[in-house]
């Protein structure tokens, strides 16, 4: 069993607060993924875990054990961080090994674990190299291997993948996931690039201005986003926004028109929204068709990028300047021409104008 459980965690740098009644579960060897913008706090939580940061107040409780005051090394964490921090003067195979050392573990059990690290993220044949002498995914799987012969009942990723191109990136989002199959441990990872969340994660925790905003899997929160902030973060390209005024409510359901030609109507909660109020309907970029009866949004394109499969307009609709579409890689379009775009209602979502979701999407 690795079980984490965050109590009422709040954290203040003096007078400046930066983590208010933080409460979440994160259950025996999941992929959790701290995702938000910079100055979110995810990365404060994050060494609040480890024990590097101490808790103004709350409670950090791992495998039913409550270690807010505990050191470090006394929580059964490995903490990976965004700099390799190896040693350049020893070799792969003493880099690995060091932690090990420190704690004076025979060498014949050492060896073991620290061939085994090797084998697990394929470093046998680098073993006598200097990092020096590594790419940066090597290094990076270096660090890795330092923290896999500890044995923690939780891992700690802190922006491992940022210094790396994007290729690299790629691939190790690629070799984390597999390491999490192999290894059956808890992993709690931060990023602020929703990519490596979506890609990776069994539950994803968005994090903004010191708050939760939404926990759930990848695609609940991006078919299910419950405030305007998880709807424009979770998704690539990020979703668009129309501002609407023209609202009917009838029971349970919205009308509204977000063009001359274009009304849609949603099964919303609407307890607190009425006839008239301003909304904003999402729309996602991959949701939205091409068509040529010009009674769908009319779409002003400024920039076309062709990317291979597909083909992502950006222009302008209603006012709107920033607005994307997403299509097939075959659409003929250039800049400065105007397209109508169709799209389905089921497929939209609803913000009031306190940035709260108005309804559940139902699949």
């Amino acid at each position: 069993m690795a079980t984490v459980k965050l109590e009422n965690i709040y954290k203040s740098f003096g007078e400046t607060e930066v983590l208010f009644d933080i409460n979440l579960d994160i259950n025996d060897k999941e992929f959790v993924v701290f995702v938000g913008p910079s100055g979110c706090g995810k990365t404060t939580l994050l060494r609040i875990i480890s024990g590097l940061e101490e808790v103004t107040s709350g409670k950090v409780i791992i495998d039913d054990q409550d270690v807010s005051n505990a050191p470090p090394v006394e929580r059964g964490i490995s903490m990976v961080f965004q700099s390799y921090a190896l040693y350049p003067h020893l070799s792969v195979f003493e880099n690995i090994a060091f932690p090990l050392r420190v704690a004076k573990v025979n060498e014949k059990e050492l060896k073991e674990r620290v061939f085994k690290a090797a084998d697990i993220l394929q470093l046998n044949d680098r073993l006598d190299f200097k990092p020096g002498q590594l790419s940066g995914g090597q290094r990076q799987r270096v660090a890795i291997g330092r923290s896999i012969v500890r044995n923690p009942k939780v891992f700690l990723f802190d922006e491992p993948l940022s210094n790396l191109d994007a290729a690299l990136r790629g691939d190790m989002r690629v070799e984390l996931a597999k390491l999490h199959q192999n290894l059956q441990t808890t992993m709690i990872y931060v990023t602020h690039d929703q990519i490596e969340a979506m890609t990776m994660a069994d539950k994803i925790v968005v994090l903004r201005d010191g708050v939760i905003e939404q926990v759930g899997s990848p695609m609940d929160l991006y078919h299910h986003p419950k405030t305007k902030f998880v709807a424009g973060f979770i998704g690539h390209p990020k979703m668009n926004f129309l501002k609407t005024s023209n609202v009917e409510i009838n029971g349970e359901q919205l009308t509204t028109s977000i063009s001359e030609s274009t009304s849609i109507s949603l099964s919303v909660e609407v307890a607190d929204t009425k006839t008239g109020d301003e909304i904003e309907v999402g729309i996602r970029p991959e949701d939205l068709e091409l068509t040529s009866d010009n009674k769908g949004l009319p779409m002003n394109i400024e920039v076309v990028e062709h990317i291979g499969a597909t083909v992502i307009l950006y222009g302008s609709v209603e006012g709107n300047s920033d607005f994307c579409a997403v299509l097939p890689s075959d659409t003929n379009v250039s800049p400065g021409e105007t397209v109508h775009l169709a799209l389905e209602p089921s497929k939209c979502h609803a913000f009031n104008i306190q940035g709260q979701a108005l309804y559940r999407q139902v699949d």
